[in-house]
């Protein structure tokens, strides 16, 4: 649509420059105007303003002015209904575009909510992408949006304020990653969604030591400092390389699948009867192995022992190869 809007632009400004072409050509040839006389003579005519003529005209120029006249009527009339469908057209598509993605934020529920998208929002939704796990940005550069709209769903705005928050349906989410640089507007958005959203299990972004305290008194449920991470990340790379180096090995990112993966008890369960990780078997019947358990209360499990008890609402984390992950996954319809 605005290909062919555009297409039809640069016809009309082409048919324009066209007619002022011939115009100044054919007075300077037919009554031996000088280069500014012809350019006077054809603007006022195209134009139709109504000046006086630089000189009196010939026949051959007076009919020549009369076909200027009408084919500058209808190429300027051309052109000025193009651009006016094109400005026309560009604000309803706007509308309908907005009014699709709005339609589909609403219909969205136990989502994610991402306030920021630079660096570490970008990672962010990448890695929610990969999970299949349906998400909102929120986000107030509109060329950022621009770059990013075919793909994700976006809501402009400064994540501050509440109308914005509630855009993108805060009030039915279940988490909130807010990856804005500035400690103090993070705070205010973790303090509004906390009001606007008691169960949201919200994680923030700081860049100060100083600001983790206030954050989870705001009601942040974790708080992650990047540049901490990163360095650690870098010092671990020449204590102990191997390790570090075989853990990124353990990622989502690239051509593969995953190689961990967090399964609830009741997928397996509701398919089969098992009361142990024993009976679950999965090293067998997948290849993949259980490293760890998380009980219904949130405690982490190391490394579990085979005879460990399944309990209703826990999880076992598994890893395995990306082709073992996958027959996991079809095995117990997992995702």
């Amino acid at each position: 649509m605005i290909r062919l809007m555009r297409s039809k632009i640069v016809l009309a400004l082409s048919l324009m420059v066209i007619v002022l072409l011939f115009g100044v050509i054919g007075y300077k040839m037919l009554s031996d105007f000088t280069w500014i006389e012809a350019i006077y003579m054809t603007i006022i005519t195209v134009t139709t303003v109504g000046f006086s003529e630089v000189r009196p005209l010939d026949a051959n120029a007076k009919i020549f002015t009369v076909f200027l006249i009408v084919t500058s009527v209808f190429i300027f009339g051309f052109a000025i209904s193009v651009v006016s469908e094109y400005i026309l057209g560009r604000n309803s598509l706007e509308l309908l575009k907005k009014k699709k993605v709005k339609k589909q934020i609403d219909s969205l529920s136990n989502h994610v909510v991402v306030c920021g998208f630079g660096r570490n929002g970008m990672q962010a939704a990448e890695k929610l992408i990969a999970y299949k796990k349906p998400f909102v940005v929120i986000e107030k550069d509109k060329d950022i949006i621009e770059r990013h709209e075919e793909d994700i769903l976006f809501v402009e705005g400064d994540a501050n304020e509440d109308e914005v928050l509630l855009q993108a349906g805060i009030d039915r989410a279940q988490y909130l990653i807010t990856a804005v640089p500035d400690d103090a507007a993070n705070l205010f958005i973790v303090l509004s969604a906390r009001q606007l959203n008691k169960n949201l299990f919200i994680i923030s972004r700081a860049s100060q030591v100083t600001s983790i305290k206030k954050l989870e008194f705001a009601g942040a449920s974790k708080v992650i400092m990047p540049d901490k991470i990163g360095g650690d990340h870098m010092a671990s790379l020449v204590v102990m390389p191997d390790l570090i180096t075989f853990l990124d090995q353990l990622s989502i990112e690239g051509e593969h699948t995953t190689n961990l993966e967090e399964v609830s008890i009741e997928d397996f369960t509701n398919q089969m009867d098992c009361h142990s990780l024993r009976d679950l078997d999965l090293r067998r019947k997948t290849g993949c192995t259980i490293i760890g358990y998380i009980d219904p209360n949130g405690k982490y499990i190391i490394n579990p022992e085979a005879d460990m008890v399944l309990q209703p609402n826990s999880k076992v984390i598994v890893l395995g190869r990306p082709e073992q992950i996958r027959k996991l996954n079809q095995m117990f319809q997992i995702g």
